[in-house]
C-alpha cells in the first residue's frame, strides 16, 4: 500500500566508483548494479515512494551520466529526482551530502546508501528528535564487518572499542550537522564524533534484512536467492 505523500526529502549516495565490485563497476556505475533483474537504486526508490516520500536527491560522479539516463527525472518511480553533479572526483558522503544541501531544504532529511540491500520501511525512520543533529539505523555487525562501527547507550550513539553495532548507511540527518564545513571533498565521520562528543547524534537497532553489496561474491549470492524466490 501506497502512503500519502510527505514533506521530508531523501538522498539517495550514487557518486562513489565501487572499488569492492570491481570489475563490475568498470563500466556500470554501482547503483545500477542489478539484483534479480533490477538496479539496486531503483528497490530504494520504490520503497521512498511507499513511505510517502516524493522528493529525491541523486548525487553523482562516476558514471553518472549512465545513471541519469537510467533513472530520468523519477517519474516512473512515483518521485521527482534532483541531481547533485559532483563532477569527475566523488566528494566522499561528507562532501556530497554538503554540496546537495540547498536541495534538501531547511528541515532533517533521509540518507540511503545506493548499495546496500534492505526490506526497511522507510517510514519508520522520517522523524527526527528535537536535540539530535543525526539519528542513525544500525545493524548487528556481519561476518565481513565484525567489530562494527559505533555503540550504543540507550539511544544514544558513543564511541567505544567493543559491543559495537555496524552503521547501515541509513539515517535522518539535520542541516546543522554541517555547519562550518567548507565545499569540497570531506568523510562524514569527524562530523558524527563531533555530534557523539556533545550528545546530538542517536541511534536505533534494525533487526531485519540488510546487507552491504560490498563485494561479487555477495552480490551474487543475493542475485541467485532473490531470483530464486521469485521463481518459488
Amino acid at each position: 500500500m501506497t502512503r500519502g505523500a510527505v514533506s521530508v526529502r531523501a538522498m539517495l549516495l550514487a557518486a562513489g566508483r565501487g572499488e569492492r565490485l570491481r570489475p563490475i563497476t568498470d563500466t556500470l556505475p554501482k547503483p545500477l548494479v542489478e539484483v534479480a533483474g533490477k538496479p539496486l537504486i531503483a528497490y530504494h526508490l520504490e520503497a521512498l515512494h511507499r513511505a510517502g516520500v516524493r522528493e529525491v536527491v541523486v548525487n553523482l560522479s562516476w558514471l553518472g551520466e549512465k545513471i541519469r539516463a537510467a533513472l530520468g527525472d523519477g517519474g516512473r518511480y512515483g518521485v521527482h529526482i534532483a541531481y547533485s553533479e559532483e563532477g569527475p572526483v566523488p566528494l566522499e558522503t561528507g562532501g556530497g551530502i554538503h554540496r546537495a544541501l540547498p536541495l534538501l531544504g531547511s528541515g532533517p532529511f533521509l540518507v540511503v546508501n545506493s548499495d546496500v540491500w534492505t526490506n526497511m520501511d522507510f517510514a519508520r525512520v522520517l522523524t527526527l528528535e528535537e536535540g539530535a543533529d543525526a539519528r542513525l539505523m544500525l545493524a548487528p555487525n556481519p561476518p565481513h564487518h565484525p567489530r562494527g562501527d559505533f555503540g550504543l547507550e540507550g539511544d544514544f550513539v558513543v564511541e567505544r572499542e567493543a559491543d559495537r553495532l555496524t552503521y547501515t548507511g541509513i539515517g535522518m540527518y539535520r542541516p546543522e550537522l554541517f555547519e562550518g564545513c567548507a565545499p569540497g571533498k570531506f568523510p562524514l565521520l569527524p562530523l558524527l564524533k563531533r555530534a557523539i562528543a556533545v550528545r546530538r547524534l542517536r541511534g536505533e537497532v534494525y533487526r531485519g534484512e540488510w546487507l552491504d553489496i560490498g563485494s561479487p561474491d555477495r552480490l551474487a549470492w543475493l542475485d541467485a536467492r532473490e531470483r530464486g524466490t521469485q521463481r518459488g
